[in-house]
């Protein structure tokens, strides 16, 4: 089973209610360019940011989460731009990167309860201003990342099925880490995708 999300409104996500922060763009401005594959959200990495009403991987022992996104240079060090959390704790998975020097590495995190893990790859840089597929991938013990279907890093974590929640874009859900770029698309599957089923650039 996979469900995907189109990030090519702010009124509704998925076919769920959206709660909007600030004012992001849609398919323009900011010097965020169209992505191939037609228009995106923009988010200018201070106060933009969407609230989606629903969790995607709430119930799942084992997800996938892929998205397509285009960082821009210019933006806080820390940007979290993918955040699933359940209503009732902080348990939750991120997607997040950081910007250094015109570039960015891949910053992953999945916490429950007492048990947590955050994988982080500086020594992996990729250059801003390009699309890429990021994929946080968990198969019941083993957490992976990838950018653009290439693994970085991987380690074990025991990480509990998350109940119903909400999922921020473009920002954490406490309105702190915000984005700047634009966020295309959002994949869930209920398995841990092996590389060479990953979406690439």
């Amino acid at each position: 089973m996979q469900t995907i999300w189109t990030i090519d409104s702010t009124a509704s996500i998925g076919g769920h209610r959206v709660d909007v922060i600030g004012v992001p763009g849609i398919g323009r401005g900011r010097s965020v360019p169209r992505p191939p594959e037609d228009i995106a959200v923009n988010f200018d990495g201070v106060k933009d940011g969407l609230l989606v009403n629903c969790n995607p991987i709430a119930g799942l022992p084992a997800f996938t989460i892929e998205v397509l996104f285009y960082p821009i240079g210019g933006g806080e060090n820390e940007q979290r731009f993918v955040h699933l959390q359940e209503h009732t704790s902080e348990n939750r998975a991120l997607i997040e990167l950081r910007s250094v020097a015109g570039h960015f590495y891949l910053d992953t995190y999945l916490e429950s309860g007492t048990s947590q893990l955050t994988l982080i790859t500086p020594e992996h840089l990729h250059p801003n201003d390009n699309w890429y597929w990021a994929a946080l991938c968990y198969d019941g013990t083993t957490m992976r990342h990838s950018v653009n279907g290439v693994e970085e890093a991987r380690g074990l974590v025991n990480f509990a099925p998350l109940g119903a929640g909400l999922t921020s874009i473009g920002v954490r859900q406490n309105q702190v880490s915000w984005f700047k770029g634009c966020v295309r698309e959002i994949r869930v599957s209920d398995e841990s995708l092996e590389p060479s089923r990953l979406q690439t650039r």
